[in-house]
């Protein structure tokens, strides 16, 4: 069986890292360098780096800072925010990063995730999902959950694996910073219809609440952000803890 992934999140703005609940009320979280290289001494599986108000700001991602992070860490390294073009992605994996997310771009045009896949491989392509619950069922936001969209969640995860996508990160804006635990449902419904990997986000809280994710759900990932940065959960005790719950778990 795979081993399941442990992935801190770095939202970044204005060059710190911030956390919030279900999108806003962002509260400073330190040094996104510093954290980083914590987060490698820590034991975790990757790294995803996010800047949050590239897309409202209308600019591209903060390459300086992705550079002085891919320096300090040797695990892989996701970055995502305001990407729009393959020239884009190109420079950030001269930056440094592995992995590209895209979102509000990917959904404006699709045919980005095929550019993506197609010049560098579909391991370089995340397609990150913004999704939040409304009466007539999940749908996809986008601009960091600013902007409603009429797309269904599902048919949306299943057009990205079909464009090329390489794994998804699906995050709960219902549930996003709340601490009350994964979206169990939607992240199962997705990660059972398609064939990429999910990063299931939004809603961490306790060591139960991964244990959850992995044993209830088809996830191949758990990420987090505030739980980790405000040092709430240890990584280590994290994945002793699911270990011993007999979760297939990298340890170092």
């Amino acid at each position: 069986m795979l081993k399941k992934r442990i992935i801190p999140c770095l939202d970044i703005k204005n060059g710190r890292t911030v956390k919030g609940v279900n999108f806003v009320e962002l509260i400073d979280a330190g040094d996104p360098v510093e954290l980083a290289k914590a987060y490698v001494q820590q034991g975790a599986d990757e790294l995803v780096f996010l800047d949050i108000t590239a897309t409202i700001e209308d600019r591209k991602t903060l390459i300086h800072l992705v550079e002085r992070i891919s320096q300090e860490i040797n695990i892989p390294f996701t970055v995502g925010g305001g990407i729009r073009s393959v020239s884009d992605v190109s420079e950030l994996i001269k930056a440094g990063a592995d992995k590209i997310s895209v979102n509000s771009s990917a959904v404006k045009r699709p045919e980005l995730i095929s550019e993506i896949a197609s010049q560098f491989g579909s391991q370089c392509a995340v397609v990150a999902i913004d999704t939040k619950k409304e009466p007539d069922g999940w749908k996809v936001y986008t601009h960091g959950g600013r902007v409603p969209t009429p797309i269904f969640t599902l048919n949306w995860a299943k057009q990205a694996e079909a464009l090329g996508a390489g794994e998804i990160l699906l995050t709960s804006m219902n549930h996003d910073g709340t601490k009350n635990g994964f979206a169990m449902d939607i992240t199962d419904e997705i990660a059972q219809l398609v064939n990429i990997p999910i990063i299931a986000s939004g809603g961490a809280g306790t060591e139960e609440h991964f244990f959850d994710v992995f044993s209830q759900t088809h996830a191949s990932a758990a990420l987090a952000a505030s739980i980790f940065h405000f040092n709430e959960i240890p990584i280590p005790e994290l994945k002793r803890y699911l270990i011993n719950k007999n979760i297939p778990i990298r340890w170092k």
